[in-house]
């Protein structure tokens, strides 16, 4: 009887826990769906108080006069090379770090660890000078202002935590899989993208999920090595945004162009949510 108690303790602690942490998430975000869509004279009434309708041109002013539509642009770009580019470096690593012994390997494996404790916001300054000395070598500062560049820096960024949980991913694979897969007279390749690729979905989705969110909302690099209007992306726009309708005291367009921050990374969620939590799918091994 005394177990069935504290039981029922325990389910009323968590779930008073859990309930009020999604209001935590949940009333903010409501609040500034609700107050895009409210034109400025509400905004001096309660604060509380509903739209009288639904004022889409917030939206429309937003995303044309703010130039939030090239900085989503700019944002969408960026974030889709920058996991082309990681994936394509992190999955063959992770595969060769997980499944093969080499000379080296416990080195290799110490500097991506290693690499997972420094912040990037310390090296920020560093890799910045690193790029105006290799335009001045090369007599043009091309790679500042660069989509791709910026990119790059990006995905060799999160390169250390991706290779960390893809290759503790593959590592759970049992190796009879690869196994089979040579006698069947597949190499090395073939086996990492038929066999291997697959059982890592669960993974290369975490990756994907985990990374997305974060360059898409990354502003320090992006402000560091992006001057130039036309090329930078929604967290610096947004921030420009907010210091121009602040002192235009446009409060509807600045929320409004929050929402335009926030709404993708809430669409992705709730595309991939099912397929991250829903765990690798192993078969039986035919022996």
């Amino acid at each position: 009887m005394k177990n069935q108690n504290n039981h029922s303790i325990y389910k009323v602690f968590i779930y008073t826990a859990l309930i009020t942490f999604a209001l935590c998430v949940i009333i903010p975000v409501a609040w500034v769906i609700m107050a895009s869509f409210k034109e400025n004279s509400e905004f001096y009434n309660s604060p509380w108080v509903l739209p009288k309708g639904f004022h889409f041109q917030n939206f429309a002013d937003a995303w044309k006069k703010a130039n939030m539509g090239v900085y989503f642009l700019n944002s969408f770009i960026v974030t889709v090379m920058s996991i082309a580019i990681l994936l394509i470096v992190a999955i063959p690593a992770s595969y060769a770090l997980s499944r093969f012994d080499f000379h080296g390997k416990k080195f290799i494996n110490m500097l991506f660890l290693s690499g997972l404790f420094i912040n990037v916001s310390y090296i920020v300054v560093p890799i910045f000078l690193m790029v105006v000395d290799i335009g001045d070598i090369i007599g043009s500062q091309v790679l500042l202002n660069n989509r791709f560049v910026l990119s790059l820096i990006y995905a060799a960024t999160a390169l250390p935590f991706s290779v960390y949980l893809l290759s503790g991913y593959m590592r759970t694979i049992p190796k009879a899989y690869e196994e089979a897969a040579m006698i069947d007279g597949c190499g090395y390749s073939k086996t990492m993208i038929r066999v291997i690729l697959p059982m890592t979905k669960p993974g290369i989705l975490t990756v994907i999920l985990f990374n997305s969110l974060a360059f898409w909302n990354e502003y320090i690099i992006s402000l560091t090595f992006m001057s130039d209007d036309t090329k930078k992306t929604l967290p610096v726009g947004l921030m420009n945004l907010m210091k121009a309708q602040n002192a235009a005291a446009e409060y509807g367009r600045l929320y409004a162009g929050l929402v335009i921050v926030m709404l993708p990374t809430l669409i992705l969620y709730m595309i991939v949510q099912k397929k991250l939590l829903s765990g690798m799918n192993v078969g039986g091994i035919k022996g």
